[in-house]
């Protein structure tokens, strides 16, 4: 019997376009390929003028022009250490990019081998600047580092995210332990706090409190992939990968302690159970949660005019479901006064792995699969 792992398997994507009737309430979607050929694609950012700046996994910074892919990478990304889960990974701009020109990246690098081992890496922030004709990054430096180092490949996930008030928050990496997510003298499986240049705000829920780096905003989180804020209330939402299952959606909280692995709803890769309680006190509770897993990546609240059904819904990527290959999908979630009330599956027909989903400038929908031939997919609105 032919075995094919669940990672491995990529399924072939048509030309489209493709047309969907959605529900609640009832409108009629087109989805289409804006470009293909973008190879295992982790992050994005749409600028200014509309081209938009792709990240290759194995550490390719890529652009699209006027809805073309250019086919020469653009020099000076950083020299990436590609990983299981990840390698060049998130792209986010500097909020006053218009005049600094900065782009912001979460990568792994490889540090110094100790005796006998064979790997060992971290992730890293870094920034560097676009130039003016946008066909290259130059003064490109790390400026914060993770203490998060670890010898095992894989669990790289790192996402960005600018906050208001100008920080900037970061994602760190998840590793196949159970100790160091509650360790808060290191930084795997946290959320970090920075400035824009690295160093530690000093409003830092444990800044000068012994037994705790300065860096950590919260704790106990398995893998974050996708942070974004609420446009209504402005709290900081941040999407969680669990393993097969226990997949969460947090409400997340300054110096807040999310339980992985002490408490969770999900079972590890063997079948065995994560935990044998799902809460204990003073362990905050997702506001969602997935089991089993549809493997949770990047994600947005919808507020824009193009698709005014679904204003504030919230719009989360999925690689697959279950463990299952080709069940990768958006996954939209429509809330009312007391919470959540539906959620809806959109493009799992299409069976490829959702990395990333974006709003544009324009108001439409950007979908990012992160296939061996990745695609950008469009998602507008069709006139009932």
């Amino acid at each position: 019997m032919l075995s094919v792992s669940a990672r491995s398997q990529d399924f072939a994507l048509e030309d489209g376009p493709w047309f969907y009737d959605t529900y609640s309430p009832a409108s009629k979607i087109k989805v289409s390929v804006l470009v293909s050929g973008i190879k295992n694609p982790w992050g994005m950012a749409i600028l200014p003028n509309g081209n938009i700046l792709v990240a290759e996994k194995s550490g390719q910074l890529r652009i699209i022009r006027d809805g073309v892919l250019d086919q020469k990478p653009l020099p000076g990304a950083p020299k990436v250490t590609v990983a299981a889960g990840g390698g060049f990974m998130d792209l986010v701009l500097h909020p006053d990019f218009a005049t600094n020109r900065l782009v912001y990246f979460t990568y792994a690098k490889d540090g110094a081998l100790s005796a006998g081992a064979t790997y060992n890496a971290t992730t890293v922030m870094g920034r560097g600047r676009l130039n003016e004709a946008e066909t290259e990054l130059t003064n490109v430096e790390d400026v914060f580092v993770a203490d998060a180092w670890g010898d095992q490949a894989g669990g790289h996930g790192s996402r960005l995210r600018f906050a208001p008030d100008g920080t900037l928050f970061m994602s760190s990496p998840f590793r196949r332990d159970f100790v160091n997510p509650q360790n808060t003298m290191s930084d795997i499986s946290k959320l970090l706090r920075l400035n824009d240049d690295g160093s530690i705000p000093t409003d830092n829920p444990f800044v000068g409190i012994a037994g705790y780096l300065p860096e950590i905003w919260s704790i106990g989180h398995r893998a974050i992939e996708g942070i974004v804020f609420h446009p209504v209330t402005g709290e900081l939402w941040a999407s969680e990968h669990g393993p097969q299952g226990g997949d969460e959606i947090n409400i997340i909280q300054k110096g807040g302690n999310y339980g992985w692995p002490v408490v969770s709803y999900g079972r590890d890769y063997d079948g065995s159970r994560v935990s044998t309680v799902p809460w204990q006190e003073g362990m905050l509770q997702p506001e969602l949660f997935w089991v089993p897993s549809i493997a949770t990546t990047g994600m947005m609240f919808y507020t824009g005019n193009k698709f005014p059904q679904w204003q504030n819904d919230l719009f989360v990527g999925s690689l697959m479901t279950a463990r299952m290959p080709g069940t990768g999908h958006v996954e939209r979630i429509e809330f009312n006064e007391n919470g959540e009330q539906k959620r809806e599956w959109l493009l799992g027909d299409l069976k490829q792995r959702i990395r990333d989903v974006q709003q544009g400038p324009d108001g439409l929908i950007y979908v990012l699969t992160e296939e061996e031939n990745g695609a950008l997919l469009l998602i507008e609105p069709v006139e009932l």
